[in-house]
């Protein structure tokens, strides 16, 4: 094509695409430069400011590494990611909420009614309940895979003081689909913003904050995985979650109860001298289609 012009080149670019590409690839790509170039456009966009862009982009993949994953972040504070999550969320199954970039794969087995605490300082948390299907039936030998930040606000990917898989854990859940655990209650913190990802949000005023949660990976065989998290109600930052990832239905209350009430069977049980909080959570998991 000899005249591309601004008004044709979306045409253009639509016709250099091979007939024989997937059709999946050329309705998403296709999709991506249509409104690509149509955002250029109605603002206008100015060399120093595509320059900007660029700069952005190239910041992200400069600090990108095994532990600290950028572009994910981008998409997080973008809204990107829970808007993805929302759109194939099931009608029928727990909501579910951001990955996040601090994932680490392969942790350790925790037995039911194990310990995340271990060592740390911080309130004791019990938090347990039920993997169930769309009619509320318990899902025998469901896996969740459990994480979190230390009392220091930091995942242990971030943090050098910590074991690899610190507050990490993967629970089987048995024939009653029961899972439960204690750790030490999550608390708020901020997302990484010293590198382009910190730029885009003191540009827009925003501030890097999430409210304090855990995170569950929850999978069982004929089932959606379903990735989520629980966040307690008294959060100060639970409506101002800088990632997007609060739904209602994570919401939970963790109640403060004496510690002559801790049930046995746990691996702290005999060893609570002081008040717990308890959160009992169920999940509900959306059949495979």
């Amino acid at each position: 094509m000899r005249n591309v012009t601004k008004d044709n080149i979306t045409d253009v670019f639509m016709g250099y695409m091979s007939p024989d590409m997937s059709p999946r690839m050329r309705e998403v790509l296709g999709a991506l430069v249509r409104h690509m170039h149509d955002f250029a456009r109605e603002t206008k966009l100015t060399h120093e400011e595509w320059r900007a862009g660029i700069a952005f982009l190239e910041g992200c993949a400069a600090i990108e590494s095994e532990d600290r994953h950028e572009f994910v972040l981008a998409s997080d504070v973008l809204g990107l990611s829970s808007l993805i999550d929302m759109l194939h969320s099931s009608d029928d199954a727990t909501s579910s909420s951001v990955l996040g970039p601090f994932h680490v794969s392969g942790a350790p087995p925790l037995e039911i009614g194990g310990d995340m605490k271990r060592h740390y300082g911080g309130p004791v948390l019990l938090a347990e309940g039920v993997v169930r299907d769309p009619e509320g039936n318990p899902i025998p030998n469901a896996t969740i895979d459990i994480w979190q930040t230390a009392p220091n606000g930091l995942y242990a990917s971030q943090d050098t003081e910590q074991d690899t898989y610190s507050f990490h854990g993967l629970q089987t859940v048995g024939d009653d689909g029961r899972y439960a655990f204690t750790t030490v209650k999550p608390v708020e913190y901020t997302v990484p913003s010293d590198g382009p990802v910190g730029d885009i949000l003191r540009a827009c005023g925003r501030h890097p904050w999430r409210p304090s949660h855990l995170h569950y990976i929850v999978e069982a065989d004929g089932f959606r995985p379903l990735v989520t998290e629980i966040f307690s109600e008294d959060d100060p930052y639970l409506d101002q979650d800088t990632v997007f990832g609060v739904r209602s239905d994570l919401v939970m209350t963790y109640e403060k109860r004496p510690a002559a009430e801790f049930p046995s069977g746990m691996a702290l049980s005999g060893q609570i001298s002081e008040p717990y909080l308890h959160v009992t959570f169920d999940v509900t998991l959306a059949r495979k289609t």
